[in-house]
């Protein structure tokens, strides 16, 4: 006849792991990646404004038959990122 296992015992268990290389500290990694987002989003706001409101200007000045709504659309685009961005980011 076997002998039953016996259970080993849980409060002996060790569930600790080898220390690892641990990476920087968390704090200063959020702090470079939201730098790198804000950079990003900033970009990305100054391009896409003129883009798009430019783009607008082209297929209205094709649609009317004029010329200068590109320019306006491009300087309005320009204004309202430079807007958006001073309202996101500029204000505490």
């Amino acid at each position: 006849m076997t002998e039953p296992q016996p259970q080993p015992d849980e409060s002996r268990r060790d569930d600790s792991t080898p220390d690892e290389a641990k990476p920087e500290s968390v704090v200063v990694s959020a702090g470079k990646f939201a730098a790198d987002q804000t950079s990003a989003s900033i970009v990305a706001y100054l391009i896409t404004g003129p883009v798009v409101f430019g783009g607008l200007g082209v297929l209205l000045d094709g649609w009317l038959g004029t010329g200068f709504l590109v320019v306006l659309g491009l300087l309005g685009g320009m204004a309202l990122s430079l807007y958006v961005i001073w309202l996101r980011y500029g204000t505490p």
